[in-house]
């Protein structure tokens, strides 16, 4: 259950309440029997600190294969080798040595 801040709207007085969400807002200040009025504040950010959590444990499926593909293709030495095996057999089939008789 959720604690809800709320404000006197006659003496100013602030307090908190731990109350379920379905519950009627607090009406009547505890101090003075005055109205009173829920304050919206903003949500908070989740941080795990501390060895053991990554910001990548709960991605999708699709974003850890996207990572996945992009960390087994990323050096330039494969690229450069595959490039020129490449060549090499356009060469070998233009001079006519890898043929078979």
């Amino acid at each position: 259950m959720p604690t809800y801040p709320y404000r006197c709207k006659a003496c100013g007085h602030e307090f908190e309440e731990f109350q379920a969400i379905t519950d009627e807002p607090i009406a009547a200040c505890p101090k003075c029997g005055g109205e009173t009025h829920r304050i919206i504040v903003g949500g908070v950010g989740l941080i795990f600190k501390g060895s053991g959590f990554y910001i990548t444990d709960y991605r999708g499926d699709s974003y850890k294969k996207e990572a996945s593909n992009d960390s087994g293709s990323g050096t330039s030495a494969g690229k450069d080798s595959q490039s020129a095996s490449s060549d090499s057999k356009s060469e070998s089939k233009s001079t006519g040595t890898g043929k078979k008789d």
